[in-house]
């Protein structure tokens, strides 16, 4: 760290602590652990512990998806999470964030664009039915077919046929590095397509997965209550009789349930809760490592005038003090990253890119140039770890002369806002899955592709070519050379502004509960490990 950068960490936590009145991170003491118990986890389930009691689990906020729970129209972490407790995909995520074998027991890759899978021969939808090939064929075509936010990740699928009896072979057009680790999100789950085809299920209302759980009620923003697959491998092993996911906004709530006993396991989010439950005896607080980041858009579209201009865009960008904003909204348990997420093989170096300097003299400069800026930054009240990261935010850029009026809006206000159409923002917080392939996220990059950032950012076509070389580059230094370049040019145009890794805060009763919890996640899914879950 530089000096500099040093004197404004400490210069912005007087200024931060003046403004709210209360440290914005826990205390050393206090700081969730990210201790391993065994190499890659957070947290074993001990098979001693007693079990079959009723788990209950409390998250932050519920699915909210125009597809209502269609697993391919998923676009949120927390809808993958949700409804990934009854539907599974062909390939999976293990703790070292590799991809691992799922529903398909096993592949081959003939050439660098074909994928011949073997199919598991025990998998069983939540309705009786044994899963076939055609459905894994007809799942992924219906996904190819109706395009969704998850469909640009498969990408440049050219056919997808049965081969056998538990064989498919999906055949690209050109090598696409992340196929396998796009197939083990949610949105490519397989689905029971003959019911579907012949109109006996509407996804849209019910999930019919070969998934562990099944779910029993769902009331909107308020619960979720599941129970066993009886059809699943692992029905007669879980450690649970019934899950009750309880959607609870207020993270001071969450974290009083933990310590009354009232939730066995909850996302916390803020380190500041690990604060709030120092003294609980019996909870455990933990901090996971995720490839998921927060991230800054900048409206170039229809936000200030002056936003149309890389150059002021890029000074706000270079006054942005990544090194405050991870010690005083994550107590030092993050770190700075550039487009492809820090510490995935081949990512960029965020201390190479152009705004890694900080020369917040040459930045006032600019904004001097246009009269100084009054700007909004908009943020929604679900993570109240965003107010934070504005705070710090406000306090950089007011050195170089912008204003900021920091607003705090429910999510459905935010959506309206940042992704409707014309986008109404000059600023905006929010935060993308990292995923497991360094490529996946850097779709994000290109409004043609992602859709969603159409509203409020230009793109180039010399970007779209590096994430196209991205994809078709295969793992090693070629391709880290690809995504140095992409992260430059994207940290350059400063359209959308990575800014910090984004680490998940995770407690749990240990009266109650014996859980199994990873190190690292991609995919927003910190229940992966659910099936080991042992619940008194």
């Amino acid at each position: 760290m530089h000096t500099a950068a040093r004197a404004g960490v400490a210069a912005a936590t007087v200024a931060i602590l003046t403004l709210t009145g209360c440290a914005a991170g826990a205390s050393p003491d206090a700081e969730p652990t990210q201790d391993e118990v065994a190499p890659g986890f957070l947290a074993v389930a001990d098979e001693g512990f007693d079990a079959g009691g009723d788990l209950v689990v409390q998250v932050d906020y519920d699915t909210a998806e125009a597809s209502g729970l269609d697993p391919q129209g998923a676009a949120t972490a927390r809808s993958w999470m949700l409804e990934g407790l009854s539907y599974e995909t062909l390939t999976t995520i293990d703790e070292n964030l590799d991809v691992a074998p799922k529903l398909a027991t096993s592949w081959e890759t003939p050439s660098d664009t074909e994928y011949v899978f073997t199919l598991a021969d025990d998998a069983v939808f939540s309705n009786g039915r044994p899963m076939t090939a055609a459905d894994v064929v007809g799942s992924l075509q219906r996904l190819v077919d109706t395009p969704t936010t998850w469909t640009g990740q498969l990408g440049p699928i050219a056919s997808i046929e049965e081969t056998g009896d538990l064989e498919v072979t999906v055949t690209l057009s050109s090598p696409y590095a992340p196929f396998l680790a796009a197939l083990a999100n949610t949105p490519a789950a397989i689905l029971p397509m003959a019911e579907i085809e012949a109109g006996e299920i509407d996804i849209t209302t019910e999930m019919v997965g070969t998934g562990p759980l099944v779910v029993t009620a769902h009331r909107q923003d308020e619960e979720w209550t599941f129970e066993p697959n009886t059809h699943h491998p692992d029905a007669d092993a879980l450690g649970f009789s019934t899950l009750t996911i309880d959607i609870v906004g207020d993270e001071a709530t969450r974290a009083a349930a933990l310590r009354d006993g009232s939730a066995d396991f909850a996302v916390l989010n803020s380190i500041d809760s690990a604060e709030l439950l120092a003294n609980a005896a019996d909870v455990t607080v933990v901090g996971q490592r995720n490839t998921d980041f927060h991230y800054l858009m900048i409206n170039s579209l229809t936000g200030d005038e002056a936003l149309q201009d890389q150059k002021v865009r890029f000074a706000i960008n270079t006054a942005i003090d990544r090194d405050a904003i991870n010690e005083l909204a994550f107590g030092g348990a993050t770190a700075a990253t550039g487009v492809t997420p820090a510490g995935l093989p081949d990512s960029c170096t965020a201390a190479d890119l152009p705004s890694a300097e900080r020369d917040v003299a040459a930045a006032k400069a600019v904004i001097d140039g246009v009269g100084g800026l009054e700007l909004d930054l908009v943020v929604y009240t679900d993570e109240p770890v965003l107010a934070q990261i504005a705070q710090v935010m406000q306090q950089n850029l007011a050195e170089i002369g912008v204003k900021v009026e920091i607003q705090q809006v429910d999510y459905a206000t935010y959506s309206d806002q940042v992704y409707g159409s014309p986008a109404d923002f000059d600023l905006a917080l929010s935060w993308f899955a990292g995923y497991a392939d360094p490529a996946m996220v850097t779709t994000w990059w290109n409004p043609e592709v992602a859709g969603f950032s159409a509203v409020f950012m230009k793109g180039s076509d010399e970007l779209d070519t590096l994430i196209s070389d991205g994809y078709t580059t295969a793992p090693g230094e070629d391709r880290a050379a690809v995504f140095q370049d992409l992260c430059a040019l994207a940290d350059e145009q400063s359209e959308m502004v990575p800014l910090v890794l984004r680490p998940s805060t995770i407690g749990w009763n240990t009266e109650s509960l014996s859980p199994t919890l990873s190190s690292d996640e991609g995919y927003g899914d910190f229940l992966r490990y659910i099936t080991e879950f042992r619940a008194n």
